[in-house]
């Protein structure tokens, strides 16, 4: 089970929101790019950013910032990036600065006949994220719930050429109240495509309970307020998913 940080921006800054709510934002560092550096040393082998202003605009608003984190730390470990992105120049300018892979949420919901052809253009290189509320997908940096269902249009991308599906529950992100571990695993049940678990993650439990349905097709979760608050030392937690395995 691989763990990922989460480095969420907004106007430059690494923040942590509650259920997506920008209004809500917890501010953890001035530099992304020294938070970047920090997980990076504390064993992390992917991380996940997001493009918080540029997931509600729909084009990217955070450039500098993530140009900086790819700079530090891109050449140590994979890096992939959701928020904002809503076509194929976007994706090419992204990987060519370094990023691994990126995320294509609002703009798969709204037209996923682009996934495919971002996959065609960038395969091996593309993540849907799915993000739900009560099971039901939201877009629009989560402002709108739409009347999709996870399970149903997480099919519609099963041969496409995905590498993984985010899966995030809206209710418990940022929240500190467990991992949503039925809906996640009905989903990875329900879809050949691994499943990056995101929203909630708490404690060790949490990790345990993760690892216990990895062979239903989750491969990894995305960790935040967790780690920013201290509920979880990161290291010890990869260390137990490591042991896990």
């Amino acid at each position: 089970m691989l763990l990922i940080p989460a480095i969420d921006l907004k106007e430059g800054r690494c923040v942590r929101l509650k259920q997506g709510l920008m209004e809500q934002a917890t501010v953890f560092s001035d530099s992304p790019a020294e938070m970047a550096l920090h997980w990076r040393n504390q064993g992390a082998r992917r991380l996940h950013l997001v493009d918080l202003n540029g997931a509600f605009a729909g084009v990217p608003q955070n450039f500098p910032a993530i140009k900086e984190i790819l700079a530090a730390v891109a050449k140590d470990i994979p890096v992939q990036l959701g928020g904002g992105i809503r076509d194929l120049g976007t994706i090419e300018k992204y990987l060519d600065l370094g990023l691994t892979d990126v995320i294509i949420g609002t703009a798969a919901v709204k037209n996923p006949e682009f996934v495919r052809e971002a996959c065609k253009a960038f395969p091996g290189q593309i993540i849907v994220g799915l993000d739900a509320k009560d099971g039901m997908v939201a877009i629009d940096g989560w402002a709108t719930v739409t009347e999709h269902h996870v399970v149903d249009l997480g099919k519609r991308f099963e041969d496409d050429g995905v590498n993984s599906i985010v899966y995030t529950d809206i209710g418990r992100d940022g929240m500190m109240s467990g991992v949503n571990i039925e809906a996640t695993v009905k989903l990875a049940q329900s879809v050949n495509i691994p499943i990056i678990a995101s929203g909630g993650l708490t404690n060790l439990d949490d990790i345990h309970a993760l690892c216990a349905v990895e062979k239903e097709g989750v491969s990894g979760a995305i960790t935040g307020r967790a780690i920013y608050e201290g509920s979880i030392d990161f290291a010890q937690a990869q260390k137990l998913a490591d042991s896990l395995a």
